[in-house]
């Protein structure tokens, strides 16, 4: 299996990327934007997803909030690769990437992501990136025309060691 690396994703980087399937990222046109470089982590961004040295599509997070404390916060992130990169185990390697990165450079003690039911590669990269389902989060999102069903997965940073 090629490795995968994590960069700063370049202004302009995946600006004209669309989804080509009509599948689960078929959200519209996607934002081209920098990312801040790791050290930045507390703020929103985006990382470019690297496979065998050829741009696959990228991982971002945003910051969700507990309560009413500015510490009560965790990174709910998310991933696109390009049609041709999907299947090969990128998604599971950057999503690991992305949780070490987040859990080595902030105070966060979990991260989130959520995905479609019915994303199954997607569910599957995750568990094998060692988050957990912790339910189904009913109508939550907006896509194609119609509200849908999704599943919250976390890992804790205790279960990664950090």
């Amino acid at each position: 299996m090629t490795g995968v690396l994590l960069r700063p994703l370049l202004p302009g980087e995946l600006a004209d990327a669309r989804p080509s399937d009509g599948g689960f990222d078929d959200f519209g046109p996607r934002p081209g934007y920098a990312s801040p470089p790791p050290c930045s982590l507390d703020e929103p961004g985006a990382m470019a997803v690297l496979a065998g040295g050829r741009l696959a599509g990228s991982v971002s997070w945003i910051w969700q909030r507990w309560g009413p404390n500015h510490g009560s916060r965790c990174p709910m992130i998310g991933i696109w690769l390009a049609p041709e990169h999907r299947g090969h185990g990128y998604g599971t390697q950057a999503q690991s990437q992305l949780v070490d990165l987040l859990f080595r450079h902030t105070p966060a003690n979990r991260v989130e992501a959520h995905t479609d039911v019915d994303n199954r590669p997607e569910r599957r990269a995750l568990e094998k990136a060692g988050f957990t389902a912790e339910g189904v989060v009913r109508g939550a999102q907006w896509r194609d025309g119609d509200w849908r069903d999704g599943v919250l997965y976390s890992v804790l940073r205790a279960e990664r060691g950090a």
